[in-house]
């Protein structure tokens, strides 16, 4: 289950490296591992159906609960159907889609967080990029059910808080999360791409190091080596940590729990000496 510290001796930018393995488990393995059975859903029913967003009923440790996630592909033409898990317009508005069958049905939902941000094509820029995003985030800080939202990779800027909204955030213990990526920072700040290990270590982008700023709530342990190590022990952790916070969140009233997702987002970046 998820804890509140960890035991990684990785650097910042180590961790970057393991969370961008290509051999870390992505979220149809997460599907095999985790879910005893899984009904994939389709489309946003305005564009298109985006292979970069999955999502579907599930079933996780005999709780019913609509999963939604990123998916990165193993192979080069898994990552191109995928877009390299970067997902597009369609993507969000289907993951938007399905988190309101799961409020109808009263299911909680699962989110899976794992991309290097949204797609920032020109064409998707022309379908509503920014605008999907700023619809999910408004419509999760409100909506009547339960999420829980885990990071299990890379948790890219806008592209991840697209689904990251929850009442439960939990890192895996080798998982980045982040404004920017470490390359695109350095380029601001120095002009020079390879500072990015410094960037790492500036952004605060570990898992440690968001549980002691209250960006995340909880850190699941993983393998030595990192999570691609032993994925069946990985899945493992990650399904014990989401049922012990599906029940915990079970036991808070519906309103409570949205005035107080709301409350905890508002109060981000608030600092006191």
């Amino acid at each position: 289950m998820a804890t509140k510290k960890t035991s990684s001796k990785a650097t910042a930018w180590e961790s970057v490296q393991l969370a961008r393995n290509p051999g870390r488990p992505n979220i149809y393995e997460y599907i095999e591992n985790v879910c005893s059975d899984f009904t994939e859903l389709h489309g946003d029913r305005l564009f298109g159906d985006d292979r970069g967003m999955i999502g579907g009923f599930a079933t996780i440790g005999g709780k019913k609960v609509m999963l939604i996630g990123h998916h990165k592909g193993k192979s080069v033409e898994e990552n191109v159907e995928a877009n390299f898990g970067m997902a597009s317009p369609e993507g969000y508005r289907k993951a938007k889609r399905l988190m309101t069958l799961a409020e109808k049905f009263h299911l909680p939902v699962v989110s899976f967080v794992d991309t290097p941000g949204a797609y920032p094509g020109a064409e998707a820029e022309a379908r509503g990029q920014a605008e999907a995003i700023a619809h999910n985030l408004e419509f999760m800080s409100t909506l009547k059910t339960p999420i829980v939202v885990v990071v299990v990779g890379e948790g890219g800027s806008g592209g991840a808080i697209g689904i990251a909204v929850g009442d439960q955030i939990l890192m895996l213990e080798n998982a980045v999360y982040s404004v920017v990526s470490p390359e695109g920072c350095a380029s601001i700040l120095w002009r020079d791409g390879k500072k990015a290990p410094d960037a790492a270590a500036a952004l605060k982008i570990t898992s440690d190091s968001l549980l002691k700023l209250g960006v995340v709530d909880g850190v699941i342990p993983e393998p030595a080596g990192g999570a691609h190590k032993n994925i069946k022990a990985t899945a493992l952790a990650v399904k014990k940590a989401i049922v012990a916070a599906l029940d915990e969140l079970a036991k808070v009233k519906l309103d409570d729990l949205v005035e107080r997702r709301y409350a905890k987002f508002r109060a981000m970046g608030n600092y006191f000496d």
